[in-house]
């Protein structure tokens, strides 16, 4: 013990490691006929022979004793280890909990192991994993946790000399001043403190916000199909028929994303795989829609003359609510378990919960990768776009006239952002130290795109009974 607390002062990673498993090994081989505790400045160690049937175990420490059955003095850790263990009077279970200074970093990130502390835990001739009854070990916060950082389980793997978390579950919330490891194996554990992109304050503002954007955004798609509905004149334009398909898919998107928290707190996995199946599909037929936007934006740009295409609507439907449905049941039929219960932040356990794809890597072809294409694709037409108006801009005369095409020309080219779905890519910045605002941002304008898309409904509605009522003007001067 006094060979390895001088090299957790002196020593490297590989030197900690191959010291901590000599002393392991050393402690499981000690005979002991009771419970021992040792202690040598930042190591203390007990073994304990269990006699008779075994029903468990309570380990106590802090840093200068370890007891069982009872809290010590300033306690620290405490253990608790199951019945399934199963030791016997020849197995000799051994605690060992381990600190090294501040001085010696033993590896590049060991300083975000809170308090540089290590907790093993191994029973003489078991290799003990895949518990039912899980191993808990609680260790006492003595500094408050910053909103910036949150501790995170895991356990030192020797063979790669990092630290992983499977197999152990982090209990903890911040109105706590302890956390609580919960593993299914017997090894050296660890708390590590973890950066979190946003605060949970921020977390509460954002989520607000999307509630309340995409119930705004949900109402106004209503109205905005009953208008396309009610107007004969405006269902024979071909590219209000592309936009209105656009309004239904984020009228599904947002009619399965609004419920989808509640029902992944009940306890009905049917419905919950519905709602994810759902949730998917809109999601897809969403990106779909967007891309077709800029396909149609193509041809009315580009290709001006020559562009009829016989059952031109029906083939984008076929495209557009086709592809997503093909995609989906690929997806159930290959994995149907692909979709589930989902925590929004990865990093964070007791974060907010949906139902949705489970899969990560489900989520980043059929997601990710889908979305990433549609972006690339619609920042090239936006390029198109930009360099028709500008093209056209050489024609305009100057005065109030260049100023009122100039405001016109913004509004399009801002309509056309949202139809093509650009805001969306403000997710590739959500990250570093962009991660607040660009978080903001993204759902600020994502989950308002459905009230600026009638917006845009409703000036091409003005637009569209101007030229009528100018059309009609014209008429009657000829007939006169």
């Amino acid at each position: 013990m006094e060979d390895v607390n001088n090299i957790l002062k002196n020593g490297n990673l590989h030197d900690t490691i191959e010291a901590i498993e000599s002393l392991e090994q050393a402690l499981k081989e000690t005979e002991v006929n009771d419970t021992t505790s040792m202690s040598v400045n930042n190591l203390v160690a007990l073994l304990h022979k269990p006699k008779g049937s075994f029903t468990g175990l309570e380990i106590y420490a802090n840093d200068n004793e370890a007891m069982t059955d009872r809290a010590v003095t300033n306690n620290k850790v405490s253990v608790r280890l199951p019945k399934e263990l199963d030791a016997g009077s020849n197995n000799t279970i051994v605690f060992c909990m381990l600190t090294w200074p501040e001085t010696n970093m033993t590896s590049q990130g060991s300083s975000d192991v809170y308090e540089n502390r290590l907790v093993g835990l191994s029973v003489q001739g078991k290799n003990i994993s895949g518990l039912q009854e899980r191993v808990n070990i609680t260790m006492n916060f003595t500094m408050a946790i910053n909103e910036t950082r949150k501790p995170s389980c895991r356990f030192l793997n020797f063979s790669t000399q990092e630290f992983s978390e499977d197999g152990c579950l982090t209990l903890w919330d911040r109105s706590q001043g302890h956390i609580t490891c919960s593993c299914d194996h017997l090894t050296y554990f660890g708390v590590l403190m973890l950066s979190v992109n946003i605060s949970p304050v921020h977390q509460e503002i954002l989520s607000y916000i999307t509630l309340i954007g995409c119930s705004l955004s949900l109402l106004v798609l209503v109205v905005t199909v009953l208008l396309f509905i009610t107007k004969r004149k405006v269902r024979a334009d071909i590219s209000m028929k592309v936009h209105i398909h656009l309004a239904v898919a984020l009228i599904l998107l947002n009619v399965h994303f609004l419920p989808s928290q509640a029902v992944a707190a009940l306890s009905s996995s049917g419905l919950c795989l519905y709602i994810a199946i759902s949730l998917h599909y809109s999601l897809l037929a969403t990106f779909s829609w967007m891309a077709l936007e800029g396909f149609h934006l193509y041809l009315l740009l580009v290709k001006v003359f020559n562009i009829y295409i016989r059952k031109y609507q029906l083939k984008l439907s076929l495209v557009g609510w086709g592809v997503p449905a093909v995609i989906v049941s690929l997806v159930v039929i290959i994995d149907r378990d692909s979709y589930g219960i989902v925590s929004l932040d990865s990093t964070n356990p007791n974060s907010t919960e949906i139902c949705y794809i489970v899969n990560n890597t489900v989520k980043m072809v059929t997601t990710v990768g889908v979305f990433s294409l549609v972006l690339f694709f619609n920042l090239i037409m936006l390029g198109v776009t930009v360099r028709r108006v500008m093209c056209l801009r050489k024609s305009k005369q100057p005065g109030q006239v260049d100023r009122n095409r100039a405001k016109r020309n913004i509004c399009t080219l801002l309509g056309v952002t949202i139809l093509l779905g650009i805001p969306w890519g403000l997710v590739f910045f959500s990250f570093g130290y962009l991660t607040v605002p660009g978080l903001y941002a993204f759902c600020i304008l994502n989950s308002l795109q459905g009230v600026f898309i009638f917006l845009w409904f409703v000036m091409s509605l003005r637009k569209i009974g101007r030229s009528a009522a100018k059309t009609s003007s014209v008429t009657r001067s000829t007939n006169s």
